[in-house]
């Protein structure tokens, strides 16, 4: 193995350490009731949670990306942009409603899909404005430049997380 895929199991493990104690903890429903206390609107709650949620995962996602790159400041970013787009995760709970009869592999694939949609979407219009902060066209699995199909593993889980995320019970 190499000295990456080691810091990517590493990661991955310590992640999962942390999701499972903020969850068993309670922390997330306390950044819940904290953060969006005075929101009464469910999908504007779940619009935000899933904004905030999808800017953590593209920051954490972006410095991981910096090892590859040989970047030992392992510097994260995001794009404002990103945020309403994120947001629109928030579709994930009505959906999951009619959708979670089924296993957990169904419905990440329909979760994929629907990010693939949204990401082509919101991509060809920011690409027209010309303010896109995103461009896969040197990538290999690519379509027009704003989705990679090599991501669909991470959809899939990002989805399934979202899933969580929004069907958080409050207590």
């Amino acid at each position: 193995m190499k000295c990456w895929q080691y810091l990517a199991i590493e990661i991955e493990l310590w992640w999962n350490m942390i999701w499972k104690s903020l969850m068993q903890d309670g922390m997330i429903t306390w950044i819940d009731r904290v953060l969006f206390a005075n929101t009464t609107n469910m999908m504007i709650r779940n619009f935000l949670k899933c904004g905030i949620a999808g800017w953590c995962m593209e920051v954490v996602w972006t410095s991981i990306m910096g090892i590859k790159n040989h970047d030992r400041k392992m510097m994260g970013k995001t794009s404002i942009w990103m945020f309403p787009i994120y947001g629109l995760g928030a579709v994930i709970k009505p959906l999951s409603r009619k959708i979670r009869k089924f296993n957990m592999i169904f419905r990440g694939f329909i979760y994929m899909a629907g990010i693939y949609f949204v990401e082509f979407i919101s991509g060809t219009i920011l690409q027209r404005k010309n303010c896109c902060p995103w461009n896969y066209s040197k990538c290999k699995y690519n379509i027009k430049g704003v989705v990679r199909l090599d991501y669909a593993p991470l959809w899939f889980m990002a989805g399934l997380l979202l899933e969580k995320v929004v069907n958080k019970q409050e207590k």
